[in-house]
């Protein structure tokens, strides 16, 4: 493998700095794009990557059949950190190997985070369509000081967001399936079960992972546990969350509002945008300049390092 091929599929790529497509241009490597400006499926894949020996992937389908019409496929690099995308165990079964970005996501997600749970406290977006309508209407809020607030699943994102709030004067508390006690006590985050945390806390915060074992999903169940008025914030994956059963939850006047940025099927169009205690955003929570240029630049570094190991 002298030249190998590098398929980009992004929709876009290098759009705010020209050092990833400089690293690709400069490392000897032929490569191609996407140039459909969008997320491409399954036969584009096929079509567009049937040559490559490397991918700089987003969250774009990777799944058996996908993987069975790559014969020459030795890596896929995701920009980003989730692979629920890639049928892992195919992708082990072909020596295909899979790399990401975990660290560059890490601030933006956890930025937007408090961005929705200051919004929904202090009801800015409602607000904004009550003055938009011509109302000169006040609608009392809450501080975050002092609010309990958990935060379901402790991984890197986890851990940044429960740090931030601890130092804007929240309680905190968590839940995950292998507790990192040692860090919760010097943070001062209170470990508790999901259970238990859904009862006690004013926010809810979901940072689970779905490629783990956590299996998590806030349904009727589980929203019936939760205090009334309640927020829930989702910037991990869609299927975390029962929509019908939130919606519900909401429009009940049980839960106090909600923010998402992911959803089971995206794009989303569904019922929870006509409440206006809801802040919605289209999967955007890594969209900075700054840290999709990092991701976009890790993700060609991983690739390159792999292919000429596998040279």
């Amino acid at each position: 493998m002298k030249n190998p091929h590098i398929f980009v599929a992004l929709s876009t790529f290098s759009e705010f700095d020209p050092e990833p497509l400089k690293l690709l241009e400069e490392s000897g490597c032929a490569f191609s794009f996407n140039k459909t400006g969008r997320r491409i499926k399954e036969d584009e894949i096929i079509g567009m990557a049937g040559n490559a020996q490397g991918i700089i992937a987003g969250v774009e389908p990777y799944d058996r059949r996908v993987l069975d019409n790559l014969p020459n496929l030795r890596c896929i690099s995701r920009c980003g950190v989730g692979i629920d995308s890639i049928d892992m165990q195919c992708a082990r079964e072909k020596g295909i190997a899979v790399r990401n970005t975990p660290d560059a996501v890490v601030q933006p997600v956890a930025e937007l985070t408090i961005a929705m749970i200051f919004d929904l406290l202090r009801k800015l977006t409602e607000q904004t369509v009550i003055l938009k309508a011509h109302q000169w209407k006040k609608v009392p809020g809450n501080l975050l000081s002092g609010r309990k607030v958990g935060i379901l699943g402790l991984g890197r994102i986890g851990k940044r967001v429960a740090e931030l709030l601890v130092a804007l004067g929240a309680q905190v508390f968590a839940a995950d399936i292998a507790p990192d006690t040692g860090w919760a006590r010097d943070k001062k985050v209170t470990i508790k079960s999901v259970d238990e945390l859904l009862t006690l806390c004013d926010v809810v915060s979901i940072h689970v992972s779905v490629s783990g074992k956590s299996g998590f999903i806030l349904n009727n169940d589980r929203i019936a546990l939760m205090k009334q008025g309640a927020i829930v914030i989702n910037t991990s994956r869609g299927s975390c969350i029962d929509e019908a059963a939130l919606y519900e939850g909401i429009h009940s006047g049980h839960l106090g509002g909600a923010g998402l940025d992911v959803f089971d099927q995206e794009p989303y169009d569904g019922k929870l945008t006509a409440l206006t205690n809801v802040v919605l955003t289209p999967h955007i929570a890594t969209l900075t300049r700054e840290s999709r240029t990092q991701m976009e630049i890790e993700a060609v570094k991983n690739l390159l390092v792999f292919l000429k190991k596998d040279l």
